[in-house]
Formats: C-alpha cells, sequence, structure tokens
C-alpha cells in the first residue's frame, strides 16, 4: 500500500499505522512519524496561536507522490502513507504522519527520514503564524537553514548511486 493524502481534518496515527501491516506477513518493520504543531516563542514574543498552511492543491500530492516513488526506487518498501494537513491548526494538533514498512528496519528508517526531509524543505506548501501577542508578530515562516542542510545528504547520495 502506498499513499498520500492531504488533508483540513485530523488523522489518527494509529490506524494508519495499522492499516501498513492489516494482512501483511512481508512486512518486518514499520517507522512512523507523526509531527505536531508546537506553541514555541518567537525571539522576544509569546507563543504560537496557530499556523496555517496553505498548499497547491493537485501539485502538492503529484510532488510527494514523486518522492514516494523515489523513496521506493532507493529503498526496498513494502508500503508507505503520508499525511499532511492544511488550514488552521492549533499547537499540539498533529500536522503531518509518514509512514514507511520494509521487510528490513533500515530501509524503513532512511525511507521515513528521506521523505521527511524532503517534506520539510521542498514540499509546496506555505506556512503563515499567528502570535499570541497579536496578528503583527506573526507572517509567513522562512525556511530553516538547519533544514536544508538536513536534506543535503540525500541530494549527495543520489550523486553518488
Amino acid at each position: 500500500m502506498f499513499c498520500v493524502r492531504i488533508q483540513e481534518a485530523p488523522f489518527d496515527a494509529a490506524a494508519e499505522a495499522a492499516r501498513l501491516a492489516q494482512g501483511r506477513t512481508d512486512v518486518g518493520g514499520i517507522v512512523t512519524f507523526t509531527g505536531l504543531c508546537r506553541a514555541d516563542a518567537a525571539a522576544g514574543g509569546t507563543g504560537l496561536a496557530a499556523l496555517t498552511l496553505e498548499h497547491y492543491p493537485g501539485m502538492a500530492e503529484e510532488e510527494i507522490e514523486r518522492h514516494v516513488a523515489e523513496a521506493r526506487a532507493r529503498w526496498p518498501l513494502l508500503g508507505a502513507i503520508v499525511v499532511h494537513r492544511h488550514g488552521r491548526l492549533v499547537p499540539g494538533d498533529p500536522i503531518v504522519f509518514v509512514a514507511t514498512a520494509s521487510a528490513h528496519r533500515t530501509a524503513a528508517f532512511a525511507a521515513a527520514e528521506f521523505l521527511m526531509d524532503w517534506l520539510k524543505t521542498s514540499a509546496p506548501f506555505w506556512k503563515k503564524e499567528e502570535r499570541a501577542d497579536g496578528p503583527e508578530a506573526g507572517g509567513w515562516v522562512e525556511a530553516k537553514a538547519s533544514d536544508d542542510q538536513a536534506a543535503e545528504r540525500w541530494a549527495r547520495d543520489r550523486a553518488q548511486d
């Protein structure tokens, strides 16, 4: 099973992971990651009140599916699920879910990390923050150099293939 969904509604991470294992005897490991909206404080400000995620419908799904296909080409995956939310989220809400299944854990871990690094750096989503100390304290979220650095290793790995 390979599935990509972008949705406004919350998801159940345990139910999603169970879908990958249901009726399977060839799966030796499932790696899951659930990203949550956190209320970290901005420099000199207060915590996050909400985060609004926007995407380009159709294009976003295609891009994520393309990277799932790349993960399948790199590792012997038996399944993968990527669920990404859009809309207004508050701290504590789940934002993203990635699960990868393989006969062996090494492939499942690597593929999940690859997919998350790509989602953090290149997925066609835009994030706008609302801060607790007023709308003027928020704004569009800039890309982080640390996320780009984490994703660079996958480009190096691809160049070595």
